[in-house]
């Protein structure tokens, strides 16, 4: 849903070889070095300034896929980029947090109206001890739900955020823990990984906000849009739908989380044109 190996390169034998007495000192300085070494009982390996670093590979739901281009070289561990030798830990993505207070902070002030007709009043909040700005959340939202690409093109909803007073539904971004509690009262089960809209809660999962999936490892902001549109489209009552044809775009209302199918990305329920992108209703 929703690792390789490389030969070490042989090192070349083919040097020319010094005649007469500087060689056999040589010899003689070598194997009374080797001498010594061996009393001691240690090992000395020397890693050239240019060694690339240690890595794991990314094959995690919750990191985004990296491309790799191995790099000619004559040391004996691949890398994908040059720099100075690292642990595997270190060169992951940073660490999320993966359970918070359940608390929020809201985001301040509203915005204009977008889509026509009287519109659904939508609050955006952000739990407490995650590093991220609610405001600039609030932001990212106002515009994914009033791009004309959006639910707003069916020509019935409208949306408004407010900061307080009655609101139809919420939006709250949350930690991975936060979203299973309350997503898993309303009998959905997150796995620690989805997103959900429960009842009037929109429920964005942290690691999906800010390291999207795979498929959209490249363009975050763009996955971003397909989990807004996607939970806000099963608060208006849409239900998943699945690839409606190889080489199709893919419905906003897809699990894409769980494979394209044949697919091709998009996060929009509507096209430029004003047309719905769906397929047949997922069993």
């Amino acid at each position: 849903m929703d690792v390789t190996k490389h030969k070490r390169k042989p090192v070349s034998s083919h040097r020319r070889r010094a005649a007469g007495p500087r060689r056999k000192g040589q010899l003689a300085f070598g194997l009374a070095a080797l001498t010594v070494l061996g009393a001691v009982g240690c090992t000395v390996v020397a890693w050239p300034p240019s060694h690339p670093p240690l890595r794991s590979s990314d094959n995690s739901l919750s990191e985004p896929a990296t491309s790799r281009s191995p790099t000619p070289s004559p040391t004996p561990t691949p890398s994908r980029t040059p720099g100075p030798r690292t642990s595997p830990s270190a060169t992951k993505s940073p660490a999320l947090p993966r359970q918070g207070p359940g608390t929020y902070v809201t985001a301040p002030g509203g915005s204009a109206r977008a889509g026509r007709g009287t519109p659904f009043r939508y609050r955006v909040e952000v739990e407490e001890n995650i590093d991220l700005s609610a405001a600039g959340v609030a932001e990212a939202v106002d515009r994914i739900l009033g791009d004309p690409r959006g639910w707003t093109a069916d020509g019935n909803s409208a949306f408004q955020r407010v900061a307080d007073g009655p609101t139809d539904f919420v939006v709250r971004l949350a930690t991975p823990a936060t979203v299973d509690a309350v997503c898993g009262r309303s009998g959905l089960d997150t796995g620690g990984k989805y997103n959900c809209s429960a009842n009037d809660q929109v429920m964005v999962n942290l690691d999906r906000w800010v390291l999207a999936t795979p498929v959209y490892a490249k363009d975050v902001t763009a996955y971003r849009a397909l989990i807004i549109n996607h939970e806000v489209g099963h608060f208006l009552h849409h239900g998943h739908v699945t690839c409606p044809g190889k080489g199709k775009p893919a419905p906003a209302m897809m699990q894409q989380i769980k494979g394209m199918h044949g697919c091709v990305p998009n996060v929009w329920p509507y096209d430029a044109e004003g047309h719905l992108i769906t397929g047949p209703a997922a069993p």
